[in-house]
């Protein structure tokens, strides 16, 4: 269901000209058969992924063509896209930065410890909850992967570290990553809602 709903808003997207699928091991031909399926035409490839998040990116990225100005990094566990989100990220790009990620602010104050104690409480107002998709310029993504990818968790971190400069725009609530049971019970309530 979360590969499909993905796929589906992905393919629906008039900014998005293609879809590359990261699947585990084993899961490539259901991907294809579901893509067919659900008529999901823009789906171009179904990759392995690798033992990273971010090495499955990188081996996505690898059968974007290289004529690609922009890449959309997206997970399946996001399954709920609005196509406002898409745009808010595109028009970051066209402003002038290197990529560009969904947040939320935070509602809980976020404190640093160490060895049981705490040590720092951030600033709540400087922080964000990072979202995806996560949208880049093509050169700039590929040449990040280029770089050391492990210990991140996501591909910003991967643009930051190489120089790159992110901003955030308004993510959505819709964009809630399903992890658990209650993300599923969830989800369905959202997209009987109409989501």
């Amino acid at each position: 269901m979360l590969l499909a709903e993905s796929m589906a808003r992905l393919d629906a997207c008039e900014w998005v000209d293609g879809v590359v699928v990261a699947t585990p091991e084993g899961w490539e031909e259901p991907a294809i058969l579901l893509a067919e399926e659900l008529g999901c035409d823009k789906v171009s490839a179904v990759v392995v992924g690798g033992a990273s998040r971010a090495e499955s990116v990188r081996l996505a990225v690898a059968e974007i063509p290289e004529d690609a100005a922009v890449i959309l990094v997206h997970d399946a566990a996001r399954p709920l896209l609005p196509a406002a989100v898409v745009d808010r990220l595109l028009r970051a790009l066209l402003s002038g930065f290197d990529g560009a990620v969904p947040g939320l602010p935070l509602a809980d104050t976020v404190k640093r410890w160490r060895d049981g104690v705490v040590v720092e409480t951030l600033v709540r107002s400087e922080l964000t909850a990072v979202q995806t998709p996560q949208a880049f310029l093509a050169d700039v993504l590929r040449h990040a992967l280029r770089g050391d990818i492990a210990d991140s968790t996501d591909c910003s971190s991967l643009v930051e570290r190489a120089g790159g400069r992110v901003t955030v725009v308004p993510g959505d609530p819709c964009l809630a990553k399903v992890t658990g049971p209650e993300d599923v019970a969830r989800l369905l309530a959202l997209l009987a809602a109409g989501a």
